[in-house]
């Protein structure tokens, strides 16, 4: 995030910083309300169908059986798909992050090839930037091979 960016969160405090959830959130409610609402207005017009009172007992239990029937279908499973797979690209799992280990090393050795005592340093410095203090990830016998 740039300067501007970070003060303007700031100033806007937990609202500015979580913006996209309290959105996301503002969306799941006002769609539910909405599900829950033409439900009634249809669950209404089939009792009177049918020559029936509509019953609020009746009308909750089948409402809902659907909404957590499309939430286990629909809403948990696009969770699972999308906010799971970002945390844990996030986290760095090892699947998430396999070309680039490679690509990271290569450039390592590059820097180290070129700014000779210095690359250690420099490495570094771009780590603490760029918030990498696990390090890297080292292919099998890498201290072996830095020695020779």
């Amino acid at each position: 995030m740039s300067d501007k960016q970070e003060a303007k969160a700031a100033r806007l405090g937990v609202l500015g910083k979580y913006s996209y959830a309290w959105l996301t959130l503002a969306f799941f409610f006002v769609s539910l309300a909405l599900h829950w609402y033409f439900g009634w207005r249809a669950f209404v017009d089939d009792a009177q169908t049918h020559h029936q009172a509509p019953q609020l007992a009746e009308y909750l239990n089948e409402m809902g059986r659907d909404t957590f029937e499309n939430w286990q279908s629909e809403f948990l499973q696009l969770l699972w798909q999308v906010v799971g797979l970002a945390y844990f690209l996030y986290l760095g799992s090892p699947s998430s992050k396999e070309g680039d280990d490679r690509m990271e090393a290569k450039l390592d050795a590059l820097i180290r090839l070129k700014a000779g005592d210095k690359g250690e340093s420099i490495i570094r410095e771009i780590d603490d930037r760029f918030l990498r203090h696990h390090g890297h990830a080292k292919p099998l016998n890498y201290e072996q091979e830095m020695r020779s």
